[in-house]
């Protein structure tokens, strides 16, 4: 049997990490013990919770059991605790680069309102990588379920805080809820304010999905982008751009997008020139971290290590990351290739 190298060595960066999904699952547990939160048994059995997310009782399933779960965080001594935590987590994995995604107004009510929220989560963040040594910024998501007025509060406060560590603005929850081009004026203010735009598409609908966040919004990353597969002329497209895929294998089985691992089209992307970034989207409800996802393109779709270089060469090159990180980055990356196989 041929001899691999370590893919938690891999130096890389992570594009895909949801806020509350980062958490470790023994810490939601003493933080609901913490505030009296009873939790639902799919959350406390020491297993990732069976979903299925591809109709709407699945979906809400699965956004009641995150909701949950971020009630657990109420004082920013827990959101410093979930960040730090996610920063170790990543460089045991092999990060070098963290953009985590929050929609902050889900976390006013309990820390203050809006802009508490955001401050608390910028200097947790700022605290985690100077303690940690991980570069690590904030990516912040409208939820593409609210009112696309929302959107745009989020934009322009997301724009103010640029200076903070923000990088760029997403649109997150249910794809087949509420249409890209919606969300156009929210995304031109983030463009404008200097932010890279990463929408979610491609994951619970098809195609489409990614061509309206290309068309309409102007992405230059795409959440997920996974079902762009089933559209050749798109791939070229998203190929020709450099558009990058935040591509979360274990979360697309989780979810149901794919029945099996080896059914996620990673080959494909890949193939057709695509740049990925591999995620782990919710570790907490998905069961996997970052380096696991790399794993399963070894298992189930035969890269080499040379192949997974060049995938965490992509993810850095998507990235928000400055030059001299980048370099760094990319030179490790190049020496985890020389060293030899374990």
């Amino acid at each position: 049997m041929e001899r691999e190298r370590d893919v938690s060595l891999l130096p890389k960066a992570h594009l895909h990490l949801h806020f509350t999904g980062s958490m470790r699952p023994t810490t939601l547990l003493e933080l609901a013990d913490k505030h009296g939160v009873h939790l639902p048994e799919a959350l406390t059995g020491g297993e990732p919770p069976k979903l299925r997310a591809t109709d709407e009782r699945g979906w809400f399933r699965f956004q009641r059991l995150y909701d949950m779960a971020r009630s657990c965080l109420r004082d920013p001594e827990d959101i410093q605790r979930l960040v730090r935590e996610a920063a170790e987590e990543d460089i045991r994995d092999g990060s070098g680069w963290l953009e985590i995604q929050v929609d902050p107004t889900s976390y006013a009510p309990r820390l203050g309102g809006l802009i508490p929220a955001l401050e608390i989560i910028l200097d947790a963040v700022d605290t985690a990588s100077r303690e940690t040594g991980l570069g690590m910024r904030v990516l912040v998501a409208a939820n593409r379920m609210k009112h696309p007025l929302d959107a745009r509060t989020l934009a322009r406060l997301a724009v103010r805080y640029a200076d903070r560590g923000i990088v760029g603005f997403g649109l997150s929850n249910d794809e087949r809820r509420g249409m890209a081009r919606d969300f156009d004026r929210a995304f031109a203010i983030a463009r404008e304010g200097g932010l890279l735009a990463a929408p979610h598409g491609g994951e619970l609908t098809g195609p489409a999905s990614v061509r309206d966040c290309l068309d309409d919004l102007r992405a230059s990353r795409i959440g997920h982008g996974v079902r762009a597969a089933e559209d050749p002329r798109l791939l070229r497209k998203l190929a020709q751009r450099g558009v990058t895929c935040e591509v979360c294998p274990a979360s697309n089985v989780a979810l149901g997008v794919y029945e099996k691992p080896e059914d996620v089209p990673l080959r494909t992307l890949y193939d057709a020139g695509v740049p990925m970034a591999l995620g782990a989207d919710d570790p907490l409800l998905f069961g996997s971290r970052l380096a696991a996802q790399y794993e399963l393109a070894r298992r189930h779709h035969a890269f080499t290590d040379q192949e997974l270089a060049e995938l965490a060469r992509q993810s850095v090159r998507g990235s928000a990351a400055p030059e001299d990180i980048r370099q760094k980055l990319l030179a490790g990356i190049d020496d985890w290739l020389e060293s030899p196989p374990a």
